[in-house]
């Protein structure tokens, strides 16, 4: 992976731009005092001591304290797993304390970019209780196949239309045409998501939980597994 994005991912767990830079720099060296990173960085002294406390206090590096303090990076699993852990603790409470809407939303709600529909499509599959219906390319079944696979070994049903062979354990699947980029995602009957997946930012799904239009995507899929198995036995 190429500095530029290893930095922007390290960022992504709250570290600023100067605290990556001087981190990959620290992960490279068996431990450096704040004049040797700003030198090795061209980050000024006093900036580069800033963010060596910063990384310090984020639980990115340790300070050994002597005649200089000299900072080592914490293993790259040992930080991301502390973060993830402090999150999950936050999340537990933000869900315990954070005020409840009066009503559900009942509209059409509209999911733009890969990343959003993916993370919806992952959050409806770990949602649902008894049954998820799946409708995309096998190339997209992939994605979400850890989320898939755990499901059905909870014991939830789980129902595949794609377009190619599938060795999954414990899920049914029915081979049908190349679905392309359309996406359809049914969550024990109660949510549908479908629209576009794979173009990026542009891409748009439609998420509804309300009952005519779910009644009317089930049954869309409902007709579809019955052609896909009346061509079956004609053959």
């Amino acid at each position: 992976m190429e500095t530029n994005r290893l930095i922007e991912r390290l960022m992504c767990f709250g570290m600023t731009r100067q605290e990556a830079v001087l981190y990959l720099v620290l992960a490279r060296s068996a431990g450096l005092t704040g004049y040797e990173a700003a030198k090795q960085t061209g980050i000024s002294r006093s900036n580069a001591y800033n963010a060596l406390a910063g990384l310090a206090d984020k639980g990115a590096a340790y300070a050994e304290e002597g005649t200089a303090v000299k900072y080592y990076a914490v293993n790259i699993r040992e930080f991301c797993s502390n973060k993830i852990h402090a999150l999950e603790e936050i999340k537990l409470e933000l869900e315990q304390e954070m005020p409840k809407p009066e009503t559900e939303a009942e509209g059409y709600l509209t999911i733009t970019g890969d990343r959003h529909i993916q993370d919806k499509v992952r959050n409806m599959i770990e949602g649902a209780g008894q049954r998820i219906y799946l409708s995309m390319t096998e190339k997209f079944v992939r994605i979400f196949e850890k989320e898939i696979q755990e499901a059905a070994a909870n014991g939830r049903k789980v129902v595949i239309l794609t377009d190619a062979p599938l060795e999954l354990a414990g899920i049914r699947f029915y081979q049908t045409e190349d679905k392309k980029q359309q996406i359809g995602v049914i969550s024990d009957s109660a949510n549908v998501l479908t629209g576009e997946f794979g173009k990026g930012e542009s891409s748009t799904c439609l998420y509804s939980g309300q009952p005519n239009f779910v009644q009317v995507f089930k049954d869309s899929m409902r007709n579809e597994i019955k052609l896909i198995q009346l061509l079956k036995n004609a053959q």
